[in-house]
């Protein structure tokens, strides 16, 4: 029973016992309004989290199975999910790879691409919110944005060495280019398609302009941006992994692959790419959901 129900129960004599029996009638449905909502949300989550465990199983089960019949047609070794699982863990026991721990070349990685991501986000952001606040800027500023949005990340390479040479920035380089143009259209997009009632409510409260951008406008966009932030994080990454594969400097996720694909380590391979989507699908499908299901509960949407 809710403190509620029990500080009605203590009042004694303040109330007739009427009222009392009708206030706590009514603070029990709450209790149990409350206690079925989170019951249910409890329920879709058991659920959702099923149906992801089951469609990484039925993935493990193909690969399983291509692994096999590769060996049996062709008489080729194709590591399998048990082999890749057990070479990754005597990688995370302390053996190098490639004169490097996995633990080193993963973090060299994250190191470069959270740098990248960073920069372009901020950049996006306070862009994006330059163009939805002015009609002119924002006509100014969507096309050459739609168009770098349009260019392939691994487009940037030639661009990328011809301005930096291969190393770190060239890699940053690509990932700043790749995730820019999707944060910066998401937050005009979402400032700039604000539903109208929010203004006209603004404008009958005597709302000025700064506070109605910075109150109003923006926390209404806050989920359109992380979408394009969520966006920009599944093209930052994967450029990331393109660009350590060509303009790498003997560190990092795709730099291994480089190597395993020359010394024919197809076990060594296969391990970056578990650890590449172990990564991607952690920071996209936690973090991220995480972030969006506060973001709809403070706003009052609720979960999809």
């Amino acid at each position: 029973m809710s403190l509620e129900v029990e500080h009605m129960m203590g009042r004694g004599k303040a109330s007739s016992p009427k009222a009392e029996v009708v206030a706590i009638d009514d603070a029990i449905s709450r209790d149990s309004a409350h206690f079925e909502f989170r019951a249910d949300h409890r329920s879709r989550w058991a659920s959702r989290a099923i149906i992801g465990l089951v469609g990484i199983g039925i993935t493990l089960l193909a690969w399983q199975t291509v692994s096999m019949w590769v060996f049996e047609v062709k008489g080729v070794v194709y590591p399998s999910p048990t082999d890749t699982v057990l070479r990754l863990a005597d990688l995370m026991s302390g053996t190098t790879l490639y004169d490097h721990t996995i633990t080193e070349h993963l973090l060299s990685s994250l190191a470069r691409w959270g740098t990248g991501y960073l920069l372009a986000a901020v950049t996006g952001i306070v862009i994006g919110m330059l163009m939805g606040a002015s009609a002119t800027v924002n006509g100014i500023g969507m096309t050459p944005l739609t168009v770098l949005q349009l260019i392939p990340g691994l487009a940037w390479i030639p661009i990328a060495l011809l301005l930096f040479g291969l190393g770190e920035t060239s890699t940053v380089f690509m990932i700043y280019m790749t995730v820019l143009p999707a944060v910066a259209i998401s937050t005009a997009s979402g400032i700039r398609e604000a539903p109208p009632v929010y203004r006209r409510a603004a404008s009958i409260l005597g709302t000025k302009k700064p506070a109605l951008f910075f109150r109003v406008l923006l926390p209404a966009a806050s989920l359109q941006m992380l979408n394009g932030l969520r966006m920009g994080l599944a093209n930052g990454w994967r450029v990331l992994i393109a660009a350590e594969m060509v303009v790498g400097v003997g560190l990092g996720l795709g730099y291994v692959l480089v190597q395993a694909r020359w010394s024919l380590d197809f076990e060594a391979a296969f391990v970056s790419i578990l650890v590449i989507c172990g990564i991607g699908l952690f920071i996209e499908k936690i973090l991220f959901t995480v972030a969006e299901r506060r973001l709809r509960d403070r706003m009052g949407l609720g979960a999809e």
